[in-house]
């Protein structure tokens, strides 16, 4: 199930999954056994391997938990009320190959979707772990939910000079509005004509990847934290 973003992120300067994804991947064929899936997993030390068909297209994804029924019903007999409640486990229990086990259509998401995209289909989805692929299905690499952290590993200077270009001199030019930044806490200070952009300024400045939090720091006309910010 691929997922393109709206727009192009990189056209505002957001980073995009290819950035921080990883390139090296390691997959198997609908025809793998399950021991060489095992195998496979182990070697490489991964909880999930895509599963492809043709020249690269990502067919489906085998994790762990589709795995671990053929040890849960190993030496079990399951009552009929469990046999109804788990019919996708039980065949699980007894599959053989990649193409059995796997979980299908795979959730992949696209190369060039925004982080912020990925994030939150892992999140709904419940995965750690996403294909991503091109237009045409191909398998391209896999993202994890600590690629998508390492954005925080941004350092406050670069994150300062963002905020400084991308919002305070768009949003307040001229109005000596200044942005420190530690541990990627964003404080905005300064003198404003109209207190109601803070609120707007605040939502573009967690924008800037790699910010924490943003808080305001009361200096003017305005009073009292706008929304979305953290007063000191």
């Amino acid at each position: 199930m691929p997922v393109t973003d709206p727009g192009n992120p990189q056209e505002h300067g957001l980073h995009t999954v290819s950035d921080v994804m990883t390139h090296t991947v390691v997959a198997v064929g609908r025809d793998a056994s399950f021991k060489e899936i095992v195998q496979t997993m182990e070697q490489w030390k991964v909880s999930a391997l895509p599963v492809l068909a043709g020249e690269g297209r990502v067919i489906g994804v085998v994790s762990e938990a589709d795995l671990l029924p053929k040890e849960e019903f190993r030496d079990s007999d399951p009552s009929r009320f469990e046999q109804r409640q788990r019919l996708e486990d039980l065949a699980k229990a007894g599959a053989l190959t990649a193409g059995e086990l796997m979980t299908a259509p795979a959730i992949c998401v696209h190369a060039d979707a925004a982080l912020p995209q990925a994030a939150r289909i892992m999140a709904v989805r419940h995965v750690k772990r996403l294909p991503v692929t091109d237009a045409q299905g191909l398998l391209q690499g896999v993202i994890s939910r600590s690629d998508l952290l390492k954005v925080f590993l941004r350092s406050d200077a670069d994150i300062a000079d963002e905020v400084r270009r991308v919002v305070i001199d768009r949003v307040f030019p001229g109005q000596g509005v200044t942005a420190d930044v530690q541990d990627g806490v964003v404080r905005l200070s300064g003198r404003v004509r109209d207190g109601s952009f803070v609120p707007v300024a605040a939502r573009l400045c967690r924008a800037v990847e790699g910010v924490v939090d943003v808080t305001w720091e009361q200096n003017g006309p305005h009073s009292g934290p706008a929304p979305g910010t953290t007063e000191p």
